[in-house]
């Protein structure tokens, strides 16, 4: 199998009514089990870059491929089911359902995978024990703390044991205490289990815990 997780050749992106591509011939490679951050100012494409590795964007030019295999985006069915397999998604905002419990919106990606409802319960059980929620698991998501919620969102985000997470901005909402609790429970969780994490983030501090870092500026990566 090869070591090589996912790709990005030649990507550029542009939108309407700005004067030059946000992204411009992005080439970056990402291995099984790398640990990256993706820093950069405001504006600088962080988040577009992001969406073009989940496949939730199109690029103009270039193209993604996972796993060896180039993203078709005229299949959304195959695409959904290639995210749903490979991907961990953590965001600034929790993006809970507000309706679920703290353990059914855990498993909430594993019901989707596979259409049951039963089976996994001590799976996410031991992931929110494990993150300190052990006493909080049937408490809706108005009922948590911040720091709490983000925790659920890092639980479900593991539960299906994803080949890359992609973090945009994980602790952004929180403060700084809280931030680096929850952001040091995330890289801990991740490298155990050997999940490659991208990690976009303006934190500084967060992306010196990481084993690489690139900077976006005027569309162009470095590192």
């Amino acid at each position: 199998m090869s070591n090589l997780l996912l790709k990005l050749h030649e990507v550029t992106k542009s939108f309407k009514g700005l004067d030059a591509p946000v992204l411009r011939n992005i080439n970056l490679e990402i291995l099984n089990g790398d640990n990256v951050a993706i820093t950069g100012v405001s504006g600088t494409g962080k988040s577009t870059l992001l969406h073009i590795m989940a496949g939730l964007e199109k690029p103009d030019d270039g193209y993604l491929e996972i796993n060896s295999t180039k993203v078709d985006y005229s299949n959304q069915a195959k695409l959904s089911q290639i995210r749903n397999n490979y991907y961990g998604f953590i965001y600034q905002f929790h993006h809970l359902l507000p309706d679920f419990s703290a353990i059914e919106n855990v498993l909430m990606p594993l019901v989707i995978r596979t259409n049951k409802e039963n089976g996994f319960y001590n799976k996410g059980l031991k992931l929110l024990s494990d993150l300190g929620l052990e006493n909080r698991i049937n408490h809706l998501p108005h009922e948590l703390s911040g720091g709490e919620r983000q925790r659920v969102a890092i639980a479900r985000a593991l539960i299906t044991d994803p080949s890359i997470i992609l973090a945009d901005e994980p602790t952004g909402n929180l403060d700084y205490k809280n931030a680096n609790m929850v952001f040091d429970m995330f890289l801990e969780f991740a490298t155990h289990l050997k999940t490659a994490i991208i990690l976009v983030t303006h934190a500084e501090d967060h992306a010196k815990k990481m084993k690489k870092i690139y900077r976006l500026s005027e569309g162009k990566i470095t590192s």
